[in-house]
């Protein structure tokens, strides 16, 4: 039995900080590498008509799924095709208006390089994604992007492993660099994603989470500070809106307005709302992000808002209403 068998084992801990430096360096290579060839790349994925059709073999292949579902969700039309799959039929897949991106370490990965062939008699483009720049996919490539690393985080350097994080921050490069020179923003990627927290973060508005009609803490300028505590009470919301029969917002009664009402011996039957209410409260519009919102509140230091619509008192949102829409 060899003696590199009865070596002691290395501890876990200075061998995953060996696998962060070799790794790091292998993204830091390609920022120094990258030239006209990732420009024209991007070229041409922002003048695609059809579809980013993404492959790859192997662990170049777990890779490219990823760049796949990313390019999707930043506004290109984008999906992964099996190369070995595609040899069988999947290639019917493929048109001439659209962009094949294909992702091999070697160059060399017989699946990949039977269907280049057939992807160049459609007329698609070929973006090459490579560590070896003078092999055959590389050389048929409309575009070659250089992901070469100098060895693999194995300590063999066998395993795909250095070679596989430079594909992906170079996949992810392309899909960043496109989505800003499209000038696609927030808006465009909540669209993207419509469930789950980004949805909730990037789609609501104030309007869709605000307490409306009843349910707003109101009450007219001409009521007593006992009458807004007790609308306060009554609707839990730390917060009450004075406003006209005209509906016109003339300011708010928080809770801070009744501690300094106290400490100043109002009375609270004889004092009305108005002289102790906060004039000219911070206040948003239904048609507002509910992000805009969490903003606000952070920014200013408070918990409520009062939504207004030309002046006029709609809606009210509070810090707890935004946690239960999942906003926050």
């Amino acid at each position: 039995m060899s003696a590199e068998l009865h070596a002691p084992p290395r501890d876990a801990l200075a061998v995953a900080r060996e696998v962060f430096a070799i790794e790091a360096a292998a993204v830091a290579g390609l920022a120094q590498r990258i030239d006209a060839s990732f420009r024209a790349a991007v070229d041409l994925i922002v003048a695609c008509r059809g579809r980013i059709v993404v492959s790859g073999m192997g662990k170049s292949g777990h890779i490219a799924r990823k760049v796949a579902a990313t390019f999707a969700s930043t506004g290109s039309a984008a999906f992964f095709v099996h190369p070995a799959e595609a040899s069988h039929g999947d290639l019917g897949m493929v048109r001439a208006d659209d962009l094949f991106l294909a992702f091999s370490n070697s160059g060399e990965t017989a699946e990949v390089l039977a269907i280049v062939p057939a992807i160049k008699r459609l007329g698609a483009r070929l973006i090459a994604v490579t560590g070896n720049p003078d092999s055959t996919l590389a050389r048929l490539a409309d575009v070659r992007l250089d992901a070469a690393v100098d060895k693999e985080a194995c300590p063999h350097n066998l395993a795909p492993t250095a070679s596989t994080t430079a594909q992906l921050a170079l996949g992810d490069a392309l899909a960043v660099a496109a989505l800003t020179v499209k000038g696609f923003g927030p808006n465009d990627f909540a669209r993207s994603h419509p469930g789950g927290s980004l949805g909730s973060q990037l789609l609501t508005r104030v309007g869709d989470i605000m307490r409306s009609g009843a349910a707003i803490p109101c009450v007219g300028p001409q009521a007593s500070l006992r009458e807004a505590v007790r609308e306060n009470t009554a609707k839990r919301m730390g917060m009450v809106a004075i406003a006209g029969s005209d509906g016109l917002l003339a300011g708010i009664f928080t809770d801070g307005d009744l501690r300094r009402a106290v400490e100043r011996n109002l009375d609270l039957d004889d004092t009305p709302v108005t002289g102790a209410m906060t004039a000219a409260p911070r206040t948003i519009s239904p048609q507002a992000l509910a992000t805009e919102a969490v903003h606000l509140m952070e920014v200013h230091r408070i918990t409520q808002l009062p939504v207004v619509l030309e002046g006029r008192l709609v809606g009210a949102v509070s810090l707890a209403d935004l946690f239960q829409a999942k906003v926050v």
